[in-house]
């Protein structure tokens, strides 16, 4: 049975899934480029290749995939359509879609008043860290703790003190004051991940509602301390922010 390819070629990651026939996922990859982009993709390409004997098809997507297509003569699909397509595939009850990658974020609305859910509205970020993944890396590198520490550090906080989450130079302004007065690093990283949840509301959301359920895509979702931030942001009750399986 022929197996079929998804590659998404990211400012930080090349992201690769190999299916089934079915849409199963036999696999899945998250792999960051550190500035080779195209050179990664053709190696996890290379990869999956000598896997897997019957490939019945590609298709590529991202910010840096067009070049990609291109070169091996394969569709390339708009990145608000392939995410959208996915989501309805695999969680129909969806409303709208939040994801934070690496160097842009994305709101998603989807409507199903007639029956099959479609996109309705989407918003993407300003050419700027702040609210991004990039956004995340660069705090815990200032303040010197691995991204996985960050996340478990977050969780400690119980009352996150408030952080500019607009701009990044902002953000670092806010942190050596906190740092000044003796705050613990774990409710400083906990302040962050609540400002970027709430520069996302704002920024990306513009007063509109968020319907719920909910679900929080990119690989920012893999860090717990955001997810906390988002579900008190937005008010979100327990089964509304809805995290998928590999969700970067």
């Amino acid at each position: 049975m022929p197996c079929y390819i998804g590659l998404d070629i990211g400012s930080v990651s090349v992201d690769l899934v190999v299916a089934d026939a079915r849409g199963r996922a036999l696999e899945s990859r998250y792999v960051r480029t550190y500035g080779r982009p195209l050179s990664v993709a053709m190696e996890q390409l290379r990869e999956v290749r000598r896997r897997y004997d019957d490939i019945g098809g590609l298709c590529v997507t991202g910010s840096g995939s067009k070049i990609v297509a291109r070169l091996l003569g394969v569709p390339f699909v708009n990145e608000i359509v392939a995410q959208s397509r996915a989501t309805m595939r695999r969680h129909p009850e969806v409303r709208t879609i939040i994801e934070v990658g690496g160097e842009d974020s994305k709101l998603i609305r989807l409507d199903a008043s007639d029956g099959e859910p479609r996109v309705v509205d989407f918003s993407l970020n300003s050419i700027c860290a702040a609210g991004t993944g990039s956004f995340v890396d660069q705090q815990a590198s200032r303040l010197r703790v691995s991204i996985e520490e960050f996340a478990r550090l977050a969780l400690r906080s119980e009352k996150p003190p408030r952080v500019a989450g607009r701009c990044s130079v902002f953000a670092k302004s806010d942190m050596i004051h906190l740092q000044q007065q003796g705050t613990p690093d774990y409710d400083i990283i906990a302040g962050l991940c609540f400002a970027m949840a709430r520069n996302f509301k704002s920024n990306l959301g513009k007063g509109k509602e968020f319907a719920r359920p909910v679900a929080f895509q990119g690989g920012v979702a893999l860090n717990a301390g955001m997810v906390r931030a988002f579900r008190e942001v937005l008010g979100l009750a327990d089964g509304e922010l809805i995290i998928p399986d590999d969700p970067g």
